[in-house]
């Protein structure tokens, strides 16, 4: 994901202590369109990008004192893996998901504020069928980690386009479902949910309250509160822990109302149970 600081990435944009959507606040399914298991309002997907140490060693364990289980998106060429691969196991033992999120974590070196893009992993001077291979290679790592044949991916940055043209729409096959860019349509109900293009929606130096607000628009349409954390008390695009727990504590007060799972399980019931228009 990009590193930039302050407010989340796509459609939810900060203004004072109000949050606003894409489209219009509070749209609901027609009634008896799209169920979620056990008659809940809606999906929260706890998605955690780069795998990055203060994971690790702050939200991995604030998530398993809550018993909910999360998506953890691993380039296996940055981050942790090489040097807390047996943590990494443990947490997909522990039921959490290890998404695809590249090998190199190839982003757009030509874009504004991308001057940390290494020139020999930027996605601008790499072809698309390149990134498809680096992305088929990270699920063969991956199932030797997890054993699992079936995940997600997130799109480094948000970015679709390689070299020489868009690269994400050819892998689709892969994957149960994918969070592809900051500017990904923004459902307004389950009808209007493409789990192949799930928005990214990144927050950083945000606070508990306005988490919780992002889950209940989300409980108002009916639809999936999608995050998309970096760091948790560290690293970049960072979420204090206090703000992480304040959100966690709250779901787990509201068990009854929204269902939280890894992204892989949440776009597996919206293949199984498809909206009716």
């Amino acid at each position: 994901m990009a590193r930039r600081k302050g407010g989340f990435l796509g459609c939810w944009a900060l203004a004072g202590m109000a949050w606003l959507a894409c489209g219009a606040a509070g749209a609901a399914d027609k009634a008896g369109s799209f169920a979620w298991p056990d008659g809940k309002k809606a999906a929260v997907s706890l998605g955690y990008d780069d795998a990055l140490a203060s994971q690790l060693d702050n939200a991995i364990p604030a998530l398993d004192r809550h018993g909910f289980k999360a998506t953890f998106y691993v380039p296996p060429g940055i981050g942790t893996l090489e040097s807390r691969m047996e943590e990494w196991r443990a947490a997909a033992r522990n039921g959490h998901e290890l998404g695809n999120h590249s090998l190199f974590h190839q982003c757009d070196g030509s874009q504004p504020g991308r001057d940390w893009v290494q020139a020999h992993r930027d996605l601008h001077t790499t072809t698309a069928a390149q990134m498809q291979d680096q992305v088929r290679a990270t699920n063969t790592l991956l199932q030797a980690l997890d054993g699992r044949r079936e995940r997600t991916f997130t799109a480094p940055c948000g970015d679709r386009v390689a070299a020489d043209g868009e690269y994400v729409d050819g892998l689709r096959e892969l994957f149960v479902g994918m969070k592809v860019s900051a500017g990904a349509h923004e459902a307004r109900t389950m009808a209007d949910f493409d789990r192949y293009a799930a928005p990214i929606h990144a927050p950083s130096d945000v606070t508990g309250a306005q988490l919780i607000a992002q889950v209940e628009e989300a409980g108002r349409r009916g639809t999936v509160a999608n995050f998309t954390f970096h760091g948790i008390g560290g690293d970049h695009l960072s979420v204090s822990v206090q703000a992480h727990e304040e959100l966690l504590a709250w779901l787990d007060a509201h068990r009854d109302r929204y269902w939280v799972a890894p992204f892989v399980d949440i776009a597996r019931w919206v293949r199984d149970h498809p909206a009716k228009e």
